[in-house]
């Protein structure tokens, strides 16, 4: 068996029917032109006979909702159906973008069987364009963002003259360390040592912790700097009861289009995605009435995986924003939000990574304890929209000779929390992906259109200014 930390199993108790805990990605390949037309069919086939390997293979050892709760752990399932976890589907022609959209929305809004391994590959034929997508689900207790990239980029080639390339479930992570003894059955002695020696570190810990969390309660309620705290955010349409039906939408810019609106605003790349998910929202809930006055926060998770680690589960830790969606003037909305990642950022980094995990799960504590007694989304959010941003691989890949084309991430939404905005970059792109709850915000795609907005305004701003800078200095001269 294998223990399951806190975080991860966090993500197992909260998980239900309307809140599914898994994450999944979406890549687009185009096939080459003499190519057969069976390619894909043959190619489903012929990677089913492959093996199958962590974290693939893993099942939850007890998948009631007590096991889940009390003692969660992985062990291996020896008999695996691969007729279930990997599907074959062909969109109705044509085969559109919004085909695919609607197909996959409804393949994420299903829950996942917990007697199984906690995963799905569905191969979607018929895409417009002599083209195919893969979309791959896995339960967030088995992968982070960050691990879940790495991941799929292994199953993934730098030649188009590879192929027979293995099937996702055919390739772990690296391994770090010898195989784990799934089977080993822990001794007395091991368990109370541990015990002892956790104890030890939480207790030599505990100094850092208060003096952490007391800096972030006291900016929250003091309003004395920059660092925004859990629940310093107001209430809105995005903070309500969620059912399990779900909405996805995307968007894709240029990277080198955004980098060099960060160098010209001195920000970085991930204040730019924060501006424009916040200056999409302003004109969504603008277009709904529904802005509130005061700004709206944004959850963010942040990599705290050492390079080359690549276990399974969760690392990761959470800093919150201000999106200062309340800003109607453009600049003054970038640069309140650049302060305030910079103020979360730099009390992260007061930290020692070996208390960052139970620094992330004492701040989000009150958060959790809404969503497992159920009070999410009927009391105050912790904050309001949850927005990752994962770097993803720099150059073109390629699966079996098949270019990708694109990938998209697709994320998990809970109640008081009804969308979740993820970024993923690849091969000099970034890759957006919405997922909201269908009955509380149908209209996914308006929020793409209108971060496509946002980018021609925040351009439009900064080549004013530095339009008025050019001819103030030449009046000076």
């Amino acid at each position: 068996m294998i223990p399951i930390n806190a975080i991860d199993a966090s993500w197992l108790a909260i998980d239900s029917e309307d809140t599914p805990m898994h994450v999944g990605s979406l890549q687009i390949f185009s096939i080459p032109e003499n190519f057969s037309e069976t390619f894909l069919r043959d190619e489903v086939e012929r990677m089913k006979a492959g093996e199958v390997v962590s974290p693939w293979n893993l099942k939850l050892t007890k998948s009631g909702i007590l096991g889940r709760l009390l003692s969660p752990s992985w062990s291996e399932d020896k008999v695996i159906d691969l007729n279930y976890h990997v599907r074959h589907s062909a969109l109705p022609k044509p085969g559109g973008e919004r085909e695919l959209g609607i197909l996959i929305s409804r393949l994420h809004s299903n829950h996942m069987d917990f007697h199984r391994p906690l995963w799905e590959c569905h191969f979607i034929e018929g895409l417009e364009n002599n083209r195919f997508a893969i979309y791959t689900k896995i339960h967030h207790s088995l992968v982070d963002g960050v691990n879940g990239v790495r991941l799929v980029e292994r199953t993934l080639s730098d030649s188009a003259d590879q192929l027979n390339m293995p099937g996702p479930w055919s390739i772990g992570p690296k391994a770090k360390r010898g195989k784990p003894n799934l089977q080993a059955k822990p001794e007395l002695r091991g368990l109370i040592r541990k015990s002892f020696d956790t104890a030890y570190e939480q207790a030599s810990n505990t100094p850092q912790l208060v003096k952490a969390l007391g800096k972030l309660l006291a900016s929250s309620a003091y309003k004395h700097d920059d660092l925004v705290g859990p629940f310093d955010c107001p209430s809105s349409i995005l903070n309500t009861r969620v059912t399990h039906a779900r909405r996805f939408a995307t968007q894709q810019y240029s990277l080198d289009r955004l980098k060099k609106l960060a160098t010209d605003t001195d920000c970085s790349l991930n204040d730019i995605v924060l501006f424009l998910c916040s200056s999409s929202l302003r004109a969504f809930l603008l277009e709904r009435d529904s802005l509130p006055d005061r700004a709206l926060t944004a959850g963010i998770p942040v990599n705290v995986r050492l390079s080359g680690d690549e276990s399974i589960g969760t690392e990761v830790s959470f800093i919150l924003a201000n999106l200062a969606s309340e800003e109607a003037d453009v600049m003054k909305r970038l640069n309140t939000i650049k302060r305030s990642t910079k103020a979360a950022k730099e009390h992260l980094q007061t930290l020692p990574k070996k208390v960052l995990i139970q620094y992330t799960m004492l701040m989000m504590a009150p958060y959790t304890m809404q969503l497992l007694t159920g009070l999410a989304g009927r009391v105050g959010p912790a904050f309001n929209v949850t927005i990752s941003n994962v770097p993803g691989p720099k150059h073109a890949l390629y699966y079996s000779g098949c270019k990708l084309e694109a990938i998209y991430p697709l994320s998990m939404i809970a109640n008081g929390g009804a969308l979740n905005i993820t970024c993923l970059s690849y091969n000099g792109s970034l890759n957006f992906g919405y997922i909201a709850c269908r009955e509380t915000l149908p209209s996914m795609q308006r929020l793409a259109v209108f971060s496509g907005d946002a980018l021609d305004e925040l351009e439009a701003a900064v080549k004013a200014k530095q339009k008025r800078k050019k001819k103030t200095n030449g009046v000076r001269s």
